[in-house]
């Protein structure tokens, strides 16, 4: 490590390398292997051209280079002294042109050989597809292409949040085209070779959102193992489930949050033939793009001023014009609309009603450890 790259750790910058973690340049230079051979006898037929011009026609060094290059590429004659040459001279140049069209012969076979067989192509466009990759940070990866996906993509670009798909289909590319994915890598979701292409280790999180319950169980126990093997902070794993009982299995192997895709809908259309005239409010205030009113959680630690403070103290509404709408207690115990006299206790969290503007503060406020001079 370099001591520019020491005094940048010590002073806390932030260092963001833009290279790859996995490495496709040993793959690319096993295909381009092929092609040494028509260079090295190139090299070797040009070695012997020259050193036979300066010996047969006593060329000087550099004369003997051109005089080679345009026999063997068989480009022309008469820049030199080609009608003055020695029958011995004669001879060596129509060697030399049967040479250089057996090489090119060679050469324009093993190409077509290499592009028509080999994978050079589809690595070279990996490889540029991975090193747009190492540049995200703070993305997520999402695991298994599906509709729930496709939605779930279409979701992210409105809201500028970046990602990655990963999926084994050998048509991925032609799967990333038709829906957009600008980012995508072709392995099996769970194998470390994927983490590595897909720049896990710099990523918020792994969504996981495939029908089949085995994969996503594979892939949360994974993505657990190698978030120990790194030493880092929890990746916030999200995960879909078909029925109950699943998300209770998925719940327990390590998923953060599952969404019961059944359970969810059918919620949602109890809600709608309820109140049919908020059919919309979700879509309209919660999942709308730029929308005025969002809503987020907010965890409350030890060590917060907040704690064992009252939620009038805090003067959220006032100022911020935002309201606390519900508190999630340590042990789960959940206060619907909480009176303003109610006490905050520690690792508690906060479910807050606002803009996002008035929320980004309000989270910045309850995480300080000292009282703002202004509340």
């Amino acid at each position: 490590m370099s001591i520019f790259t020491r005094v940048k750790k010590a002073i806390g910058w932030e260092i963001r390398r833009a290279k790859p973690q996995y490495d496709l340049n040993p793959l690319i230079y096993s295909q381009l292997k092929p092609f040494r051979l028509p260079l090295i006898l190139i090299q070797i037929i040009m070695m012997i051209g020259t050193l036979g011009y300066v010996y047969i026609e006593d060329y000087s060094i550099m004369h003997a280079i051109f005089q080679s290059a345009y026999t063997l590429t068989n480009t022309g004659f008469g820049a030199l002294n080609e009608s003055n040459f020695s029958n011995l001279g004669i001879v060596f140049t129509v060697t030399l042109m049967f040479a250089g069209f057996t090489i090119l012969y060679i050469s324009i076979g093993i190409v077509i050989d290499v592009i028509a067989n080999g994978t050079l192509i589809a690595l070279s466009k990996e490889r540029r597809m991975l090193y747009k990759i190492a540049r995200l940070r703070r993305h997520f990866v999402i695991c298994y292409h599906n509709e729930y996906t496709a939605q779930l993509a279409r979701q992210f670009r409105e809201n500028h949040i970046p990602f990655v798909v990963v999926d084994p289909s050998d048509d991925i590319e032609q799967i990333a085209k038709e829906n957009n994915y600008p980012y995508f890598v072709k392995e099996e979701p769970y194998k470390e070779i994927a983490f590595l292409k897909s720049h896990l280790s710099s990523a918020k999180g792994a969504i996981s959102l495939s029908k089949n319950i085995s994969d996503n169980i594979t892939l949360i126990a994974s993505v657990r193992l190698y978030e120990k093997e790194l030493g880092r902070s929890p990746f916030l794993i999200i995960s879909n489930a078909e029925t109950q009982n699943e998300k209770i299995r998925l719940q327990k192997l390590g998923a953060d949050k599952v969404v019961a895709t059944p359970s969810l809908m059918a919620k949602r259309v109890s809600a709608m033939a309820i109140r049919p005239d908020m059919e919309n409010v979700l879509d309209e205030f919660l999942y709308k793009r730029d929308t005025p009113i969002d809503m987020e959680e907010v965890f409350v630690k030890e060590d917060s001023w907040v704690v064992n403070r009252e939620l009038q103290d805090l003067h959220l509404r006032d100022r911020l014009k935002v309201s606390i709408i519900g508190i999630t207690e340590e042990k789960g115990k959940f206060i619907q609309m909480p009176k303003g006299t109610t006490i905050i206790n520690t690792n508690c969290k906060l479910l807050l009603v606002g803009s996002q503007k008035g929320i980004a503060r309000a989270k910045k406020i309850i995480n300080l450890t000292k009282q703002p001079e202004d509340i």
